[in-house]
């Protein structure tokens, strides 16, 4: 890696990788490293953003304004995870970064990231600009978090949704919701009660906050949990699209509160 963003205070350090899709590929609280910090391809370590699409997309193929659009089966049979996750982004700012959606995808745009570290968390803000004309989007956010902490117990999750978008046999949501159900999970949630909180024991509590209504869950792995704030569900381009003009982007917020929990 080269050319890495570090953020660092007395409470954590936060280095962000423009030449690795503009992921945090470490963030450290306490001294703890709470992420995945390598894995077996792009899509698998750090916290990476997810645009101008977040999750699968069917089959690589959405419909827009009459026509079929074709992506490419990144996850085949379909497209996953937006076409920035493996750019090499450029500093746009002291903590800022620019990418942009590239030839994979067939309609001109931009994306920012700004980060803001504070004594008890990090703020991360997610743009996606269009160039000309409107076009259909999502995005998200995919953090891998470390099931347990350098010699801590493992995570256990706060996550209280009260919908589950309901999947097909291709693993792809439908649209339709159903009550959450019992895990584990690699689904899409709606309706939180409370934000998400991640518990390493009695050695550090991270919350996620953010702007969206949607988060997916994927829990099925022993070293990790990936709990991912997305504007909307997977294949949303076909589902529930968002739609980005020039003047109107498409915006995500995340904040990450952490403190050392007091002993019950």
């Amino acid at each position: 890696m080269s050319d890495i963003l570090t953020l660092e205070n007395p409470t954590a350090r936060v280095e962000i990788s423009p030449d690795e899709g503009g992921r945090l590929c470490s963030l450290q609280i306490h001294g703890l490293e709470v992420l995945v910090t390598r894995g077996e391809s792009p899509l698998h370590w750090g916290c990476y953003p997810m645009a101008p699409w977040a999750g699968r997309i069917r089959n690589g193929q959405f419909v827009f304004d009459g026509q079929t659009w074709e992506l490419p089966r990144t996850a085949p049979p379909h497209a996953i995870h937006g076409t920035v996750y493996g750019a090499r982004w450029t500093r746009d700012g002291p903590a800022r970064l620019r990418a942009d959606l590239g030839p994979d995808w067939p309609f001109p745009g931009h994306v920012i990231q700004e980060f803001d570290l504070q004594d008890t968390g990090l703020a991360c803000r997610l743009e996606l600009h269009a160039h000309a004309g409107r076009f259909p989007a999502s995005l998200g956010w995919h953090p891998w978090f470390r099931r347990r902490l350098e010699g801590g117990e493992p995570a256990s999750l706060g996550f209280e949704p009260t919908r589950r978008y309901l999947r097909d046999a291709d693993g792809i949501p439908t649209g339709s919701t159903v009550p959450p159900g019992a895990g584990p999970f690699d689904d899409c949630f709606s309706g939180l009660r409370a934000p998400p909180t991640l518990r390493w024991g009695e050695a550090l509590r991270v919350t996620l906050h953010s702007s969206t209504t949607h988060w997916v869950l994927f829990d099925e792995l022993d070293h990790a949990i990936c709990v991912e704030p997305q504007t909307g569900p997977p294949d949303a381009l076909n589902i529930a699209p968002r739609y980005v003009e020039p003047d109107r982007p498409l915006t995500l917020d995340l904040e990450l509160r952490w403190t050392s929990p007091s002993p019950s």
